[in-house]
């Protein structure tokens, strides 16, 4: 492969919008840290860290709806997975809300190079936005 083929193919990689959402994320709340990245065609993201987890790294997924899974620890727990990249957006997949032991419909929209919009529905319009930003 030629060097300008080698330059284009690097750039186009890092140009593509749709990789911006890849990286460390610092959520808004207890400071959680999710690493979001490829999972195929699709992205997911784990949690990696947080305020809890600091303190408690065995912390456990007491708030899960299902009973078997109330026992797993946190850490590594995938929070976002089955999503989608179209118009401008990885939608149609869902988030797991540790706090509750919930999964929602959801939408991860690049705001810039350092900022996504989270948004998880339990129905249409019963939404709630987060903007998580990069971590370093």
């Amino acid at each position: 492969m030629s060097l300008l083929a080698l330059a284009l193919a690097g750039a186009a990689g890092v140009a593509a919008p749709e990789n911006v959402v890849l990286g460390r994320w610092q959520t808004e709340s207890r400071h959680g840290v999710v690493e979001i990245e490829r999972c195929g065609p699709s992205i997911c993201g784990k949690l990696t860290g947080s305020d809890g987890l600091t303190a408690n790294p065995n912390l456990t997924d007491q708030k899960n709806k299902d009973e078997k899974l109330r026992g797993r620890k946190l850490m590594g727990v995938t929070l976002l997975q089955g999503f989608k990249w179209d118009d401008g957006a990885w939608g149609g997949g869902t988030i797991y809300n540790a706090e509750d032991g919930g999964t929602y419909k959801a939408t991860v929209t690049p705001v810039d190079a350092n900022h996504l919009k989270l948004k998880g529905c339990i129905v249409w319009p019963l939404c709630k936005t987060q903007t998580w930003t990069r971590l370093r």
